[in-house]
């Protein structure tokens, strides 16, 4: 457990395999910085001593308080008492235990060092049951029991406003200014502007450990794309977090507010947050590719033409997938912002039903092989997430619904879809996704819920990320928002 490179972790190139490696790699620094996070997906830390931290190290890691999984992301405590930290227990200390293969150096923190953490119950010493790092390596711990190895790729959109945190608040989070005006995806020229900026989180990122596949403009004003390389699931989830750290980092210092807000303005595309992924198996062969012979000439299990270039596996992995996604809406789409992204559908290339196409980006699952690709590089790309999603458990999901599926050989659900039309959707030829927060959390905290069984997520885990996302509901139904005053003040 602790002072140890846990199970599912990819560690980075600095990593140390021992506590004398540890020390060796600490013998010039007097502190070192630490983080976990928390189910919003915030990055909760601190510094501690050298001697402090190695001693941790060394043994059980150290006390962590618990109050991170008792409030929500702007500190206020929930609404009703959870499990993990309450009132009952005294919000309790929990073991937070420290991965030395999440190892590396804050480049634009003077190179101090960094480590993630998970966090345990300090009376049980297992992991409890929110965790993100524990709970997606519960799942990747499932698939390398049956010899699989789960792959996954985040991209990213966020707009950037050349704003301050103190000017935000000054203005009342109103009428603040783009980092540059129009819409300008894959630009050149804009790219040029604010190029130290937009050069520095590629440069950085690579320092950090973070490794990039590509960083450009996308449509909106002042909107980045990011596309994170493809590795494995939870150092993809480690990755994804801490992309958002240094980006917001880099942004604090040259006055930028780099925001991965699912849909900061009504009127233009949201931010999405897609998600690859794919199975190797024991011999590092995709589970997911079709063979030689297939290719040539269709996989002749095929159930629908449009997908023989798949294996028989991907097909019930995906069928699984499509088969859970209403029932774990929350852990993709955790914002009440969020469901605004979705309203617009495939106007917005953000789908809002259960639906997959061959190469499709108007699907929720888009099938990415042959001839697109190369067999080995056979995946899925799931559309729904905004980037305001916690990776850990929006990976977690996808990759215990799929590997749900491969186990029941669940059938896909109908044919695959290159257009939604608005007649299927009123023709019921399609399930629809949830379009709020509140149906997406009552939906999945239901006694039927596949999102309750112990091969996703389990009731533990359901009860407590559903309380805090009632908790969100609840400060969402009590808010008066100015599009109301404006509306109904005058005319009511």
């Amino acid at each position: 457990m602790p002072g140890e490179n846990l199970v599912g972790v990819t560690p980075t190139s600095i990593a140390p395999k021992s506590i004398a490696d540890l020390e060796a790699l600490l013998k010039d620094d007097i502190k070192v910085k630490v983080a976990g996070i928390d189910v919003d997906g915030v990055l909760r830390g601190k510094y501690m001593s050298k001697e402090k931290f190695l001693s941790a190290a060394s043994s059980d890691g150290f006390g962590f308080c618990s109050v991170i999984f008792g409030w929500d992301m702007h500190d206020a405590v929930y609404s009703r008492e959870l499990l993990i930290s309450n009132r009952a227990n005294g919000y309790r200390d929990l073991i937070a235990s420290i991965d030395l293969a999440t190892y590396r150096r804050i480049p634009w923190e003077g190179n101090v060092p960094f480590f993630l953490v998970s966090f345990y119950d300090s009376e049980t010493k297992e992991a409890i049951c929110a965790d993100p790092r524990g709970v997606l390596r519960a799942v990747v711990s499932r698939a390398q029991q049956k010899g699989w190895r789960c792959l996954a790729g985040c991209e990213y959109e966020y707009f950037q406003f050349k704003e301050t945190p103190e000017s935000l608040a000054q203005k009342n989070f109103s009428n603040i200014q783009p980092l540059t005006p129009g819409m300008h995806g894959y630009s050149l020229l804009r790219t040029q502007i604010n190029s130290d900026y937009f050069n520095d989180i590629f440069d950085e990122s690579l320092k950090f450990e973070v490794p990039l596949e590509g960083h450009h403009t996308e449509t909106g004003p002042g909107v980045y794309e990011t596309a994170l390389a493809y590795t494995d699931a939870l150092r993809m989830a480690d990755n994804a977090i801490l992309f958002k750290f240094l980006a917001k980092s880099i942004g604090m210092k040259r006055g930028v507010v780099p925001s991965f807000m699912a849909k900061p303005w009504g009127n233009l595309p949201g931010c999405s947050g897609h998600i690859h992924v794919s199975l190797r198996d024991s011999n590092g062969k995709s589970l997911f590719a079709v063979s030689e012979a297939e290719l040539k000439t269709g996989r002749e299990s095929a159930q629908y033409s449009d997908t023989k270039f798949v294996s028989q596996e991907c097909e019930w992995f995906l069928a699984g997938v499509l088969a859970g996604l209403p029932d774990i809406m929350p852990t993709l789409v955790p914002t009440i912002n969020g469901y605004k992204r979705l309203v617009g559908g495939e106007a917005f290339w953000a789908p809002n039903a259960v639906t997959y196409g061959y190469d499709s980006r108007a699907a929720s699952v888009r099938i990415i092989a042959p001839p697109s690709v190369p067999p080995a590089a056979t995946r899925l790309e799931v559309r729904v997430p905004g980037a305001d999603m916690n990776p850990y458990f929006a990976i977690s999901a996808i990759f215990a619904l799929g590997m749900r599926g491969i186990e029941k050989k669940l059938s896909l659900p109908g044919p695959p879809v290159s257009q939604l039309t608005l007649e299927d959707k009123k023709a019921g030829k399609v399930k629809m996704l949830p379009t709020s927060l509140e149906a997406a959390t009552a939906r999945m905290m239901a006694a039927e819920s596949i999102a309750r069984e112990d091969a996703v997520f389990g009731p533990a885990f359901v009860e407590h990320f559903g309380g805090t996302r009632e908790h969100e509901v609840k400060l969402w139904n009590e808010a008066v928002t100015n599009w109301e005053v404006e509306r109904y003040l005058e005319l009511a």
